[in-house]
């Protein structure tokens, strides 16, 4: 298959699967939130909140098929994981804002992700990092496309996974911050009674956005994308 038809391919099922999220999105939260979601999140029953993350389980497992079934090289399938990953993040957002007007600014607050914590953060902050991922995954693909061996080595592994860490930490740093004001390390270890953590965690209101964690991680994945590009336009 010729490259621009599989990217045409893929682009189409990102966004068909961003508008699938958000159309669940949109359900939950009519049901959930008749006024406009806000935070502190509203009460569900604890299978209802199983079930919304083992779905998100499920939505990374599809996007890692999808890799897997695009890609011939284990380079190939990362580039197109995270490229129907960045593009499904986006659209998601974007299928949101024309539906339901939501967010109304790019710097409304949102529940990102639930595994294996909260994660949350200003929209625009996973729409950055989606656009890094893009980025990434254009330069394996493309450079790949030339015959060149897109590998990534030793030391732009590191970057990238550091990066990735601290991106993690920004985004889980608000909520944990919170949790950490009720239980300490050890207890979250063993959590004698879960109901009333889950309890808790539904209490929830975001404070303050971590920027001194999250730009750093960004330079860090920006700064390895460009040394990995530079690499490989040398060896081209």
């Amino acid at each position: 298959m010729k490259i621009s038809r599989l990217i045409l391919w893929l682009l189409l099922f990102s966004i068909a699967m961003a508008f699938l999220e958000s159309a669940v999105v949109i359900y939950i939260r009519e049901l959930l939130y008749p006024d406009g979601f806000d935070f502190p999140l509203a009460t569900m029953d604890s299978s209802l909140a199983l079930t919304e993350i083992l779905r998100e389980a499920a939505t990374i497992i599809m996007l890692v098929g999808a890799g897997v079934i695009a890609g011939k090289t284990f380079y190939q399938r990362f580039a197109w994981f995270i490229f129907c990953f960045a593009v499904w993040d986006i659209f998601y957002y974007i299928f949101l804002k024309l539906l339901i007007g939501w967010p109304s600014s790019l710097f409304e607050w949102d529940v990102l992700f639930l595994i294996p914590v909260t994660w949350t953060g200003p929209v625009i902050t996973p729409l950055i990092v989606a656009i890094l991922m893009i980025v990434l995954a254009m330069v394996i693909v493309i450079f790949s496309g030339k015959g060149i061996d897109t590998g990534i080595n030793r030391s732009e592994w590191i970057l990238l996974i550091s990066g990735a860490i601290v991106l993690i930490i920004s985004f889980a740093w608000d909520y944990s911050g919170f949790i950490l004001n009720y239980y300490s390390l050890s207890e979250l270890w063993n959590i004698p009674d879960r109901d009333v953590f889950f309890d808790l965690s539904i209490k929830y209101v975001p404070r303050k956005f971590n920027y001194y964690i999250y730009i750093p991680g960004v330079f860090i994945i920006t700064a390895v994308i460009v040394k990995y590009y530079m690499r490989l336009k040398k060896d081209s």
